[in-house]
C-alpha cells in the first residue's frame, strides 16, 4: 500500500507533525510505502527511516506584508508555485498512491493541487484523499472568509474522503466556529492532540551533558524555528538580569533554524554576560531536552505544546499574534484551563516574564482536565479504514511499535 503525504512549506512544528504521523503510520501498518512531497527546507535534517522517503518541492516564504515569494530561487511567484504544481502531479501519476493525505489547505498553497485533485479523481478512482487540520487554523472571521473565498468547503465535499482534526472541540469546536456544512461536517472526525513519544536520550544524560549540578533547576527556551522567535528570546535575557543573584538555574537556549543570522548572533552575544546560559541552534531530539527541563518557556505553536503537554513540563507560553491569531487562540485557551502559563505577545516585559517563569518553577497551576492526546492512534485508525476499502488484499495492523525520528544532528552548543 502507498501514501502520498502533501506538505505545503511552512513551519518546523508543521513538518514535525507530519513526520510523526508518517512515522506512526509505517510503524503500525503492514506493508505500506509513504512518500512525503513538501517545500520544508528543515526535512533534510531528518533522516528517513526504511518505507518512508520524500520529494523536495521549491520553497515558498512569506514576505512582510504576507504576501507569498519564492524562498531560495530568483523566480516569480507563480513560476514557482506552477513548477511546484508539476511536479506534485507527475508524483501523483507516477507513484500511484492508494491514499493522498493533504495538510491543511484543501487545494493546496495558490491551488497548487487543483490538477492533482482532478486527476487523482479521474484516474485513481479507488485513491482516497484524507485532509489533515491541526486544532486551529486562524481566527472564524478570518478562516470563514479564506474559505468561502477559496471554494474550501466545496473542494472537501468534491474531493475529500475523511477530515481528521488532530485537536479537541473542548478546546476549540472547528465545525462551529469555521461554520462547517452539514455535508462537510459528517466527514469531520476529530483525533485528539498528538502525543509525542519519550526523547531518545534520558533526563540524566541531557542535565549532565549540560552539566547541571543537582540543586540547580534547568530552564529551556525555544522559539520553534525560530523565525519571529528573537523579541521572546530578547526579552528572556534581559529578564535574567532582573533576578536575585546568585540564581540557582541554568538555561538553554535553543534559537530554532529560521532565525537571522544577525539576530542569532545578537543571542550568542547577549548569551555571553551570563554564564549559566548555553546557546544552541537546532535538535530533532526537542523531546528529550523538554523532558529534562524543569520549566520551559516557548512560543504556542502546535506542535511544541503538544510536546509540553506530552512532558508534563511546567511552561510559561508567550504566543505569536500575526499574521495568524491561532497561537494566541490556542494559548489563552489552554491557559484558562491550567495546562501552563501564557502571557500576551503585546506585553512581554522582562519582569513579568520572569514573574510568570518563578511561578512555574515553585508552584505550576494544577489543569483543570485531562486532553486527548491519542491523535496518532485515531489518525491511524480512519486511514487504515480507508486502506482497507480500496484493496481486495488484506492489510494488517501491527501489534507494536516505536516512533522516534532517528537523530541526524546532535545539538550544537555555541559557546
Amino acid at each position: 500500500m502507498k501514501i502520498m503525504v502533501y506538505h505545503d512549506t511552512f513551519g518546523l512544528g508543521n513538518i514535525n507533525r507530519m513526520l510523526a504521523i508518517s512515522l506512526h503510520l509505517l510503524t503500525s501498518i503492514s506493508n505500506l510505502s509513504i512518500l512525503l512531497v513538501s517545500g520544508s527546507p528543515m526535512l533534510q535534517s531528518f533522516r528517513m527511516l526504511k518505507g518512508l522517503d520524500y520529494i523536495k518541492l521549491p520553497c515558498l516564504n512569506r514576505g512582510d506584508r504576507g504576501e507569498l515569494m519564492a524562498k531560495y530561487l530568483g523566480t516569480n511567484i507563480d513560476e514557482t508555485v506552477k513548477l511546484r504544481a508539476d511536479l506534485i502531479l507527475s508524483t501523483t501519476v507516477n507513484f500511484k498512491p492508494d491514499l493522498v493525505i493533504v495538510d491543511k489547505k484543501p487545494y493546496g498553497l495558490k491551488h497548487e493541487l487543483t490538477a492533482t485533485l482532478n486527476y487523482v479523481r479521474s484516474h485513481l478512482v479507488e485513491t482516497k484523499i484524507v485532509l489533515l487540520l491541526r486544532d486551529i487554523l486562524d481566527s472564524p472571521d478570518k478562516t470563514i472568509e479564506e474559505w468561502q473565498k477559496n471554494n474550501y468547503y466545496q473542494a472537501i465535499e468534491q474531493f475529500y474522503a475523511r477530515v481528521l482534526i488532530v485537536g479537541s472541540p473542548e478546546i476549540f469546536d472547528a465545525i462551529k466556529e469555521y461554520k462547517f456544512p452539514p455535508a462537510v461536517t459528517q466527514k469531520v472526525q476529530y483525533c485528539g492532540y498528538t502525543r509525542r513519544p519519550p526523547g531518545v536520550k534520558s533526563k540524566n544524560c541531557i542535565r549532565e551533558e549540560l552539566q547541571v549540578l543537582p540543586h540547580e533547576r534547568l530552564v529551556l527556551v525555544t522559539p520553534g524555528g525560530g523565525e519571529d522567535g528573537y523579541e521572546l528570546v530578547e526579552a528572556y535575557l534581559s529578564g535574567l538580569a532582573l533576578l536575585p543573584t546568585p540564581y540557582q538555574f541554568k538555561s538553554l537556549i535553543i534559537c530554532g533554524p529560521e532565525m537571522p543570522v544577525k539576530q542569532k548572533q545578537q543571542v550568542e552575544l547577549a548569551a555571553k554576560a551570563h554564564s549559566q546560559v548555553q546557546v544552541g541552534e537546532f535538535t530533532d531530539d526537542l523531546m528529550s531536552y523538554i523532558q529534562a527541563a524543569d520549566t520551559v518557556v516557548s512560543m504556542a505553536g502546535y506542535n511544541t505544546i503538544c510536546e509540553i503537554l506530552s512532558a508534563g513540563t511546567p511552561a510559561v507560553v508567550i504566543p505569536r499574534s500575526k499574521p495568524s491569531l491561532e497561537q494566541s487562540i490556542r494559548a489563552e485557551k489552554m491557559a484558562d484551563l491550567g495546562l501552563f502559563k501564557a502571557i500576551t505577545p503585546e506585553n512581554i516585559e522582562p519582569a513579568d516574564l520572569m514573574e510568570a517563569l518563578l511561578s512555574q518553577l515553585t508552584s505550576p497551576p494544577q489543569p483543570s482536565c485531562q486532553l486527548n492526546m491519542n491523535a496518532l492512534d485515531h489518525v491511524t485508525d480512519n486511514i487504515f479504514s480507508l486502506l482497507a476499502q480500496t484493496t481486495c488484499q488484506p492489510i494488517y495492523r501491527k501489534t507494536s511499535f516505536t516512533n522516534h525520528l532517528v537523530p541526524q544532528k546532535q545539538l550544537i552548543i555555541h559557546s
